[in-house]
């Protein structure tokens, strides 16, 4: 080792100091890194009023108390539909002519008297039936006399009673079938019981047709005059054949003349044969 290279030649100090003549370095410190610049997001468009309120009501947030009501309001929607399509319906009747509101009111006055009166008779048969001492024989009365109904109904027996004759002449050849038809029905409606036409007994499943130079009743041919007979209550069969736009007057548009007669008895002696039924059998 050299004996030149002292401590105090070399200047250094002490062990783990620097040197006197040297001067002390500051400690640098590493420059701070500048924060990142937050991300700039795209600008978001501003929703509308009706974008808005399209998300309010969907998808929709219905509670029970909505729905019960909403069910009750159709309920109530319903039955005031079906209120004004009945009121619809029955103000048919509001633009028809003053003389068919009258005709319709005394066809309906006779049904309900006629309806009263069978009603009434269905009760006589059942307190007879009921107080008789002798049932039996009283039931086989009725029978007969049900039975005598019956056949004149079917026009397989003659009958006579009170009634009117009415006679259709027709000049011009104007009065058809359908006609004719209308007047029979005009007279079932009004009371009839039985009813003969030009030697033909009307029962329930005649039918008329047109033929050159007249009509036809169930296949036979009848010429005019056409002459009713019909037996029922004459108070009740006359005005309904001339009620204001009834049968006499829409006879006399076509240039015919009717006679309407009431008499204390018109003979309907005109016969059906009694027809056996192919299949029919009594269930009793």
């Amino acid at each position: 080792m050299s004996t030149n290279d002292s401590p105090e030649e070399s200047g250094a100090g002490p062990a783990g100091q620097p040197p006197k003549d040297v001067p002390a370095q500051p400690v640098q410190q590493p420059a701070p890194e500048p924060a990142p610049e937050p991300v700039q997001s795209a600008a978001q468009p501003e929703e509308t009023g009706r974008q808005r309120l399209a998300a309010g009501l969907w998808p929709p947030r219905v509670s029970r108390a909505q729905l019960i009501v909403a069910l009750l309001l159709f309920v109530l929607g319903l039955g005031l539909a079906i209120q004004v399509r009945s009121n619809s319906d029955s103000s048919a009747l509001r633009g028809a002519r003053q003389e068919d509101l009258v005709r319709i009111l005394d066809e309906l006055d006779g049904r309900t008297k006629r309806l009263e009166e069978e009603k009434q008779a269905l009760e006589d048969q059942r307190r007879e039936l009921e107080s008789s001492s002798n049932q039996a024989e009283e039931a086989r009365k009725q029978t007969v006399e049900k039975e005598r109904q019956l056949g004149i109904l079917a026009g397989t027996v003659a009958a006579q009673g009170p009634g009117i004759t009415l006679k259709i002449t027709d000049p011009t050849g104007q009065v058809q079938s359908d006609q004719l038809l209308d007047t029979l029905q005009e007279l079932r409606a009004a009371g009839a019981e039985a009813i003969q036409i030009n030697g033909v007994r009307i029962v329930a499943g005649s039918y008329f047709s047109d033929e050159n130079g007249g009509v036809a009743i169930d296949g036979k041919k009848i010429t005019q005059p056409y002459e009713f007979r019909v037996i029922g209550k004459p108070q009740d069969l006359e005005p309904a054949l001339n009620i204001p736009g009834g049968v006499v007057q829409t006879l006399e548009k076509e240039q015919a003349t009717v006679a309407v007669t009431r008499s204390a008895k018109i003979v309907v002696d005109a016969l059906r044969a009694a027809k056996q039924p192919d299949y029919a059998r009594s269930s009793s």
